[in-house]
């Protein structure tokens, strides 16, 4: 199913538009003293001294609601289907009506209603095709039709090289015509009708303009191979934001954004770089080679005798640039020499291949050394990896594939220039980084020094947690010296004096929180704003990696931490939850399952924590604010939080490991999550309608495969270490993970006994 809203400032020529069809129904009204027969005259009047009680430019909502075609239902259903949209879109109470058409291959009903309520205040639209998306999926299954495209798809043009349409079918030509250019605006940055003519012609779009007293007017036509035009609609009727008047403003925005001129100097960067690794360039290559080599999709443009003349760039800012408006020597024309043969011929001798093969070999160590697990510092990586693991890695990447495709020489004198470049690189990338090393070593050791002076511990000894500060930045502490934890290559003067070890030493954070938690505790110690901090929503998860350390944080630290991990969670898990949320009820509730809550301070709705070891609460958005006031029953929602809290309290599920849980479901790492439940016996806090929809796109298969495996107590251990890392192999699908997984014998504990503690399967 497919929703359409548009808003009208007035309702006479909707009106109009949906009773004037033929082969349309009345299914019903509401709100209205009949549902049935309500007079259109009265119902049309009702709307329009509704609308004239606001000066809004959306006074009035026309709502379309469209089948896939070869899906029907009957006029009690369509009607019991609009209802149940009007409703969780925030027009329950507001008088509409409900029209079915039978003038298109896929059946619909259009919708009618006031944006404006009896109390003259408008109904909130912020949100509102957030709203919608989250309802058509809801009432997808609840009416069993089929789902709707995917929101990601929506920039994305449709393919339609002969479009068929009646002489009669005008409807499906404004449509038509309505998905193209609106679609073709938000994909290209469009900066004037000139160049929108030349977008649409590949799609049968004719475009007409005239100026009348001052203003840009435009119609919009379809012409397709056999024979068949349309006659030219007025751009108003098609839709009111595709009128004249409004697209001029649109290109005069994109025409003086401060965002074209970047863009030129990048393109003509770029395009020099390209000219500078070639000999001679055939045009027909061209596209190929901007597309391998540097991204970017071209298209060469041809004269009438069929030779090059210039090319245009379909820039990924939107922007399509002429090569003279990129730069005045860009062009083919401008560059005779370059593009004068039909060979396409790589410099072997110039500069820029020499940079190429030194980044393929850069690259390569870089590559190997994610592949590795990172046992070692990166430096130690370079000196210690022979040159045949590098060589297989260089000679299967895109960039050396590339070189060699237009390259024309033989191997023995490629594996020579790589052999000229592969010291220069060696070296100086091991400099490099053993000097980056180094510094990151010292930040680590100036921080410890940092977190003693400043208090950053609330307690009695401070040494008896500074051995969770070293280990939780990726150090090591011994005889008065500092290191990584996995390397002894640097090593910083520290005089920390004697800091008491643990008994059992069971510690273990991935390379991605230990940045993380050194980003927070450097931002905490040195009063940095939280723009400079700019924690990740995996940042209110660092108490779970380092129970200890935040455990022993003094307040005005932690209070602090907690706010800021908070906001960054609460901006995450907002749009996490788009495609489940229909109304400001679902927003709270869905809140509410993983643990939060929210309150009324001075006005303000705030969003607390049932995690946070002291009470914070960070205010939501204005818009947010203004969106959940818009629901009548607000108040109740609010009372009814206590309830879902208590549950996840009495359920044991009042705790860090629950969240990272659901987290783990939510970002789709169902093995870990699985490895997770079945091992530990935790139970996700995440909405049940969430996690029902997982169960069905993997996490039941994950779920399954895992409990029928038994492992010895050696490699639970290191599962239950993987489950808690960013980006550790259990995340991946490396063969690394299947030769793991493939050594696994039926050892584990039957899965039946963890079923009805948090979802049976």
């Amino acid at each position: 199913m497919i929703a359409r809203v548009l808003y009208r400032k007035s309702v006479q020529g909707v009106l109009k538009y949906v009773l004037g069809k033929e082969e349309s129904t009345v299914l019903g009204f509401q709100n209205t003293y009949s549902d049935t027969d309500t007079n259109m005259k009265f119902f049309g009047r009702v709307l329009y001294h509704l609308g004239n009680r606001h000066d809004s430019e959306k006074r009035y909502a026309h709502i379309s609601l469209n089948l896939p075609r070869g899906e029907n239902l009957n006029d009690r259903e369509f009607f019991e289907l609009s209802k149940k949209y009007m409703e969780h879109m925030g027009y329950g109470e507001q008088p509409y009506v409900v029209i079915r058409h039978h003038d298109t291959k896929h059946e619909h009903v259009h919708i009618v209603s006031s944006t404006i309520k009896e109390d003259c205040l408008q109904i909130n639209l912020s949100n509102d095709i957030r709203r919608s998306i989250a309802t058509q999926k809801y009432l997808e299954k609840e009416f069993d039709l089929s789902p709707s495209p995917d929101t990601k798809q929506t920039k994305e043009l449709p393919k339609y090289e002969m479009p068929e349409f009646r002489n009669r079918d005008i409807n499906g030509v404004r449509f038509y015509i309505q998905d193209i250019v609106n679609n073709t605006i938000q994909k290209y940055k469009v900066r004037s009708f000139k160049e929108l003519e030349e977008r649409l012609k590949d799609h049968h779009i004719e475009v007409k303009t005239v100026e009348r007293n001052g203003r840009l007017g435009v119609s919009y036509g379809v012409a397709v191979k056999d024979g068949y035009k349309s006659r030219f609609i007025n751009g108003y009727t098609v839709h009111p934001q595709l009128s004249g008047p409004k697209l001029q403003k649109v290109f005069e925005q994109n025409q003086s954004s401060k965002l074209l001129p970047m863009v030129k100097r990048r393109l003509e960067k770029q395009l020099q770089t390209t000219y500078e690794l070639f000999k001679t360039i055939d045009p027909e290559h061209l596209p190929d080679i901007l597309e391998s080599y540097q991204k970017l999709d071209c298209k060469v443009d041809y004269d009438e005798e069929e030779k090059a003349v210039d090319f245009t760039i379909y820039d990924k800012s939107g922007y399509v640039l002429k090569a003279k408006e990129i730069a005045t020597r860009i062009g083919i024309r401008k560059n005779p020499e370059k593009f004068k043969t039909e060979n396409t011929e790589m410099d072997a001798e110039s500069k820029q291949l020499k940079l190429e093969l030194q980044k393929c070999i850069k690259e390569a160590y870089e590559e190997t050394y994610q592949n590795s697990g990172r046992k070692l510092l990166f430096s130690e990586h370079i000196d210690r990896l022979s040159v045949k693991p590098l060589v297989k890695e260089i000679t299967r990447s895109e960039r050396f594939l590339f070189l060699k495709k237009y390259l024309y020489i033989d191997n023995r004198r490629m594996g020579n220039m790589l052999q000229e470049q592969y010291d220069i690189v060696k070296d100086k990338l091991s400099v490099k980084e053993s000097v980056k090393e180094e510094q990151q070593l010292i930040r680590k050791a100036e921080l410890i020094i940092q977190a003693s002076d400043k208090r950053l511990f609330d307690t009695p000894n401070q040494r008896k947690i500074l051995f969770e500060l070293v280990r939780s930045l990726g150090t090591d502490y011994g005889r008065g010296m500092l290191r990584f934890s996995n390397s002894h290559r640097h090593q910083v003067k520290l005089n920390l004096g004697q800091i008491q070890l643990p008994k059992q030493i069971d510690f273990y954070a991935s390379p991605s929180f230990i940045r993380e938690n050194e980003k927070i505790l450097d931002g905490l110690l040195n009063d940095r704003t939280e723009k400079e901090i700019s924690p990740s929503p995996t940042a209110i998860f660092l108490p779970l990696m380092f129970p200890n350390l935040y455990g022993a944080m003094a307040q005005k630290y932690r209070q602090r931490f907690e706010w800021l991990s908070l906001k960054s969670y609460h901006k995450y898990a907002e749009r996490m939850q788009i495609s489940f949320e229909k109304s400001p009820k679902d927003y709270v509730e869905f809140f509410n399952a993983k643990g939060f809550y929210f309150e009324k301070r001075e006005d303000r709705l705030c969003i607390g924590s049932i995690y946070s070891k002291y009470p914070v609460s960070v205010p939501i958005s204005p818009k947010t604010q203004a969106y959940l006031e818009s629901s009548t029953d607000l108040n109740r929602v609010l009372g009814g939080q206590t309830k879902i809290l208590a549950n996840i309290e009495t359920s044991g599920r009042n705790n860090l490991k629950s969240l990272w849980a659901g987290h783990l479901v939510e970002t789709g790492q169902y093995k870990k999550a699985a490895y997770l439940f079945v091992l530990d016996g935790v139970r996700p806090n995440l909405p049940l309608q969430q996690l029902e929809d997982h169960m069905q796109n993997g996490l039941k298969e994950a779920l399954v495969t895992i409990s029928q495996k038994q492992v010895s107590r050696k490699q639970a251990h290191l599962l239950r270490k993987g489950v808690y890392a960013l980006g550790n192999m259990l995340g991946s699908n490396s063969f690394r993970e299947e030769e793991m997984f493939n050594g696994f014998k039926d050892e584990l504990t039957d899965y039946s006994k963890y079923k009805g503690k948090w979802l049976s399967m």
